[in-house]
């Protein structure tokens, strides 16, 4: 991100280094800079456990990517300007599986086996739905976490998200639909691909499957996806043995998006704060002592119900803290949250303001612990953490529109001491810009 890195110069290359430590699972890379996700340039990463850590399914016959996401014509320096402008993209053009339009792409499978799908919303605006034609899928992973094995007709896949499914090839052999499609959207944009059956004859055909209607069979499902508590993650203890709902927070941060104008243009805000970048990466000028960049304790951590305004938004906080994030959407639209550096695990979400009363609802035992979640409309959701990660990390609004805009800011995870156990130094090949350059 660029509050954190320096961007590569034009004809440029940079070696990025960095361990896959304690991570396994299904994600995805992307350009961070300006709009350029708009043009694509994303990918699958997959992450596998090591050989001697059980995985708590057979190895599948195959293992696909699936990158769905919405997308626009109009060339990403087009869309940047009009956003820039202060006006609106408005709707997507469609919707692509694997970067292709609609009846383009196909993934081969023979009868009786069972393959992994790793699907990811690249998109920029649109929640979506996932579903294939005449076939279950058994889900088994979200983020680097391995789930209770529930079996789905449909998944609900929002802005930045991964799941990762198990599909067996169990119909008669033929192409069957595979669809993504809008939620909560009109008109509703649908991308189609097919599994195809490797002595498949025959096209697919009859109507496409059909989508799920409303929030509350999202919301529904979303609490239905839990941690799969006696499988290791990427170390061979059970993810289950790390009991996060007996660890006491030491701090509640309540986080409301917005959509202000200011200075006669539209804006989105985080507790009425609505970021600017900086002249020099957050992170580099933290870490070389450069002033004047940022001021700590720039981001309120509770609303403030004012007017928006402009600002390099920065918040504190301690290295090794355990503690709750609240996200509360008083808007109609459906929110994507995102944090760099962590995962968390999401212990509750329903409809209208989060008050202390709301934590009788949450999930302290097995809810699932990923990067990504989603917050309804005029809703809320509260995740959990341990700031274990020293850093400057971005928190974010998935909707790219939002982001550019100002729905994000960065969370500075501090320890005065200087130890090589809690981060390593700046790497050799560090690109300097800004007042560091």
């Amino acid at each position: 991100m660029p509050g954190t890195n320096c961007p590569i110069p034009p004809g440029r290359n940079f070696t990025y280094k960095f361990q896959m430590k304690d991570q396994i699972g299904s994600y995805y890379y992307f350009p961070s800079m300006f709009f350029h996700k708009a043009a694509g340039g994303f990918g699958g990463i997959k992450i596998v456990s090591r050989p001697l850590i059980p995985v708590p399914f057979p190895p599948p016959a195959g293992d696909y990517t699936v990158l769905i996401g919405d997308w626009y014509k109009t060339n990403h320096s087009i869309l940047r300007q009009t956003l820039d402008s202060g006006s609106n993209l408005g709707m997507p053009d469609g919707v692509l599986i694997n970067g292709q339009a609609p009846n383009a792409t196909s993934f081969t499978v023979d009868q009786g086996k069972t393959y992994r799908f790793r699907i990811s919303n690249v998109g920029l605006a649109s929640s979506l739905n996932f579903r294939i034609q005449g076939h279950k899928m058994k889900l088994v992973e979200v983020e680097g976490s391995h789930t209770v094995q529930n079996i789905y007709d449909s998944l609900d896949i929002h802005l930045g998200q991964s799941y990762s499914v198990l599909v067996t090839a169990d119909q008669p052999p033929q192409d069957y639909y595979m669809v993504a499609s809008t939620r909560f959207t009109t008109p509703t944009l649908t991308g189609i691909a097919f599994l195809r059956y490797s002595s498949s004859q025959k096209s697919a055909s009859g109507p496409l499957p059909p989508a799920p209607t409303g929030v509350d069979w999202s919301l529904n499902q979303a609490r239905s996806i839990r941690w799969n508590l006696t499988a290791s993650g990427p170390r061979p203890n059970p993810q289950g043995s790390y009991h996060y709902g007996m660890i006491n927070t030491s701090r509640t941060i309540a986080l409301a998006n917005s959509a202000p104008v200011i200075n006669g243009k539209q804006r989105y805000a985080v507790n009425s704060v609505s970021f600017i970048q900086p002249d020099t990466p957050l992170k580099l000028a933290d870490y070389l002592n450069i002033s004047g960049v940022f001021n700590l304790g720039s981001m309120p951590d509770r609303p403030t119900n004012g007017g928006g305004y402009l600002q390099t938004a920065v918040m504190g906080a301690d290295y090794r803290a355990f503690i709750e994030i609240v996200f509360q959407n008083n808007e109609d639209t459906i929110q994507s949250w995102h944090l760099d550096g962590f995962s968390f695990f999401v212990v509750g979400m329903d409809g209208g303001q989060w008050t202390q009363a709301s934590m009788k609802e949450y999930n302290l035992f097995d809810t699932v612990s990923r990067c990504t979640t989603q917050v309804y409309p005029n809703s809320w959701t509260a995740i959990r953490l341990a700031l274990d990660n020293v850093g400057m990390w971005n928190l974010r609004s998935e909707n790219w529109s939002r982001q550019y805009l100002g729905q994000q800011f960065y969370l500075r995870v501090y320890t005065p001491v200087g130890s090589f156990r809690d981060e390593y130094s700046i790497p050799n090949n560090a690109l300097k810009c800004g007042r560091a350059g």
